[in-house]
């Protein structure tokens, strides 16, 4: 009986093994394709110069000002809700956004880079196999409008740095696993 609970014992390190290397597997592709995407996104800011709406511009202001105040606000500061942050704080990182919300926009109408349900899909099963039950993972992001959402604005995403990295001059640069996990 006791070789039976060492075999056991041998079967589930195993598992776990294979468990752990998919899971690392996963996590290194989803850095890869974010380190990708940020350069593909920079790449598409650097050669787009346009005019933009001031109205866009405060409005993200806007948006970005209320986030940290509810991050202040979560943090434990009191009276977050009524904390001055000026304006210029945020207008870079605004202008960024509005300008890469225009050009992905027009990018994806003018390439039909729209999210298709079966990537979509293919997304939300891909998060959720990580999970001890995927299925109710699946179950959870086709519950909530917003999730889907979201989901959609990645599908769309990867679908416009896939679109600028088919046409890019690429040259592969190997990176240290702790410099892509962001530990060097």
């Amino acid at each position: 009986m006791e070789w039976r609970a060492e075999a056991d014992l041998i079967s589930l390190a195993l598992d776990l093994i294979a468990d752990i290397k998919t899971n690392l597997e996963r996590e290194v592709k989803f850095r890869l394709l974010a380190r990708n995407k940020q350069a593909a996104m920079d790449a598409l800011l650097s050669k787009s110069e346009l005019d933009l709406p001031n109205a866009s511009v405060e409005a993200e202001i806007d948006r970005l000002r209320e986030a940290a105040r509810a991050d202040l606000k979560q943090r434990g500061m009191k009276d977050a809700d009524k904390a001055e942050i000026p304006a210029d704080v945020f207008r870079p990182q605004a202008e960024r956004r509005v300008r890469l919300g225009l050009v992905v926009a027009e990018l994806v109408r003018t390439q039909e880079l729209k999210a298709r349900p079966e990537q979509i899909k293919a997304h939300i099963d891909e998060l959720s196999a990580s999970y001890e039950k995927p299925a109710e993972v699946v179950r959870w992001y086709y519950s909530d409008n917003k999730r889907m959402s979201e989901v959609e604005a990645i599908v769309i995403e990867n679908n416009v740095t896939e679109y600028i990295l088919a046409g890019a001059k690429l040259t592969e640069k190997p990176i240290e696993f702790d410099d892509l996990m962001g530990q060097g």
